[in-house]
């Protein structure tokens, strides 16, 4: 299916419009396949409000690069999807969350060829922040998801993340920073990666509840510095019982304070 026909693809589609940031953004996504969720702000909430362009990679409906850009509020945001549903979802929700001035949606595969990456508009060296939720699991592992299109948001070939590194080394400028969340066990993967290409790696387990074990983690590299890796302490999502955010997780989903580590 080309690009342009996407928007009249994506109204037959069955979706809902949900709420972000306590209705601070309102996103435009299909009921069923991959969502976005709390993992989505968590990492767009991460990125430096100091950005002055940040970029998306596999931005999906565009949750991440969206909550992005609405923290750093004078920040240009590309949001790169190769889906084509997906990717005419993404226009839908930067044109109704008021953000076209500065957002923008193309056409882009990851793990293309530089060549290929460079001509969707993914500029080298030229991004102060490069954002990523990779698909989360190795093909052959995990539960395969039941659509065509879950299934390519979960599932990579175990080179892959590589390939998703390289094109954030690629396009993140001197000093710029990736940030990217996986599940925890793709962690040895990503500092593998990381370590080939960035400095002052920096490694947040998100744990669900107190004493659990981590689930995702949270990564972060600077191209360019030579600083060692830190890991932090957890960061745990509820308290010991029952499904309410923890306090300080509350705030960050509802806009209220920005994730700070």
């Amino acid at each position: 299916m080309c690009v342009d026909q996407t928007d009249t693809f994506v109204k037959r589609e069955n979706t809902s419009k949900d709420a972000f940031l306590d209705g601070r953004l309102t996103l435009v996504q299909p009921l069923r396949g991959f969502r976005a969720g709390s993992d989505s702000v968590l990492l767009g909430a991460s990125v430096p409000e100091s950005a002055g362009r940040i970029l998306d990679l596999g931005a999906g409906v565009g949750a991440a690069g969206l909550v992005a850009a609405w923290w750093a509020k004078s920040a240009s945001v590309l949001l790169a999807e190769r889906d084509a549903m997906a990717l005419g979802l993404a226009r839908e929700n930067i044109t109704g969350n008021g953000l076209a001035a500065r957002v923008e949606a193309v056409a882009a595969d990851v793990t293309a060829s530089g060549p290929a990456r460079q001509a969707a508009g993914l500029t080298p060296d030229a991004f102060d922040a490069v954002i990523a939720n990779p698909p989360f699991f190795e093909k052959g592992r995990g539960t395969p998801a039941g659509e065509a299109g879950r299934n390519a948001a979960r599932h990579a070939e175990s080179t892959e993340l590589d390939l998703w590194l390289r094109a954030a080394a690629a396009a993140a400028s001197p000093r710029g920073v990736a940030i990217f969340i996986l599940p925890a066990e793709r962690l040895g993967d990503a500092l593998a990666g990381f370590a080939r290409r960035f400095g002052a790696i920096t490694v947040l387990p998100v744990a669900a509840r107190p004493g659990a074990v981590a689930g995702r983690v949270l990564i972060r590299g600077i191209k360019g510095s030579r600083a060692r890796l830190q890991l932090l302490p957890p960061l745990v999502l509820h308290g010991p019982g029952g499904n309410e955010f923890a306090p300080e997780i509350a705030k960050v989903l509802r806009g209220e304070t920005k994730l700070d580590w």
